[in-house]
């Protein structure tokens, strides 16, 4: 029952970060592990339990959806569905010492595009002449990387569109959680046919963080963004330490 609960606070903490500013699977991944959830098992567990949170969020986000400039949102659905079937396939592919030896390192990754990935999208505008394959093709990338680990992937949508796009920060947030829950609940069939699913913790991080999702997102708007973005790295990089030190230590 504490692991119940203590998953559950993590997926309420988690819900309400990815509805803010992104970033929620670098608590909901490591709580897992630390409840005795296996990091593929906690992988494939997080992604199935986020996506109703991711829902939740795009649906307090309805009034400032739209669609992408020269492109279609059903095509940019579409080229990640794809790639949220090959991402979980790789690791469905993927051996547990393997990815055991590799979580931390996507975390920490996760981590860092998290904290300077948008600097670096503001950056590369200036400089980068875009194509106008160059979307669906960067988001196809995106799909492959979310179906696998999904840590920041929201967060790299965002940076990605910030170069390709002239999109508004609301439209985007809008965007990147419906994208993101489409990629993660084509990977989600998989991972649960496969095997890899702790039910108990999932459904009490599902609740947890469909909870967290829409209250942040219907009252996020009031949060000054720029304040709540420094918090979730700190806290996001606090966590990424502890789980260097708890392998490596």
């Amino acid at each position: 029952m504490q692991d119940v609960v203590f998953v559950a606070g993590a997926g309420l903490l988690g819900g309400a970060m990815n509805a803010i500013a992104g970033g929620g699977s670098f608590v909901t991944l490591p709580a897992l592990v630390a409840a005795g959830v296996p990091s593929l098992n906690a992988n494939a567990t997080s992604t199935v339990a986020l996506v109703p949170s991711a829902l939740a969020t795009a649906f307090a986000y309805r009034k400032d959806f739209q669609n992408f400039e020269q492109m279609k949102f059903s095509t940019m659905a579409a080229v990640s569905v794809i790639g949220g079937v090959l991402g979980a396939l790789l690791l469905l592919s993927t051996p547990q010492r393997i990815f055991d030896a590799i979580f931390p390192f996507l975390l920490l990754f996760g981590v860092l595009v998290f904290a300077f990935g948008r600097q670096l999208g503001e950056s590369l505008r200036a400089r980068v002449k875009v194509h106008p394959a160059t979307l669906p093709a960067a988001q196809f990338v995106l799909g492959v990387y979310g179906g696998y680990f999904g840590g920041a992937v929201g967060v790299m949508m965002m940076a990605t569109w910030s170069v390709l796009t002239h999109a508004s920060l609301n439209m985007m947030q809008a965007s990147r959680n419906l994208l993101n829950a489409a990629m993660n609940a084509t990977a989600s069939l998989f991972f649960i046919f496969g095997g890899l699913i702790y039910w108990r913790q999932m459904g009490a991080l599902l609740v947890g963080a469909v909870i967290g999702g829409y209250l942040a997102g219907h009252f996020g708007r009031k949060l000054d963004p720029a304040l709540a973005r420094k918090m979730v790295i700190g806290l996001n990089a606090v966590i990424v330490a502890l789980v260097f030190w708890r392998q490596y230590g």
